[in-house]
C-alpha cells in the first residue's frame, strides 16, 4: 500500500480572535478525487491556502 498523497491532522487557524480553522483532520489518497464542501466562511479556501503554501 503506498502513502497518502495528503495527510492533515489538527489544522487550525486564526486571525486575531477569529478561528478559521478549527482542528480539522482530513487525508487524500493517491488518484483518489477528494471534494472539500462546506458553507460559506467555512474555512474551504484557507484551507487549501495553507496547503498551496499561501498562508
Amino acid at each position: 500500500m503506498s502513502e497518502p498523497a495528503i495527510v492533515v491532522t489538527g489544522l487550525r487557524k486564526k486571525y486575531g480572535d477569529h478561528e478559521a480553522v478549527r482542528g480539522i483532520d482530513f487525508q487524500v489518497e493517491r488518484g483518489e478525487v477528494f471534494g472539500f464542501l462546506g458553507t460559506n466562511g467555512a474555512g474551504k479556501t484557507t484551507t487549501i491556502e495553507i496547503l498551496e503554501g499561501y498562508r
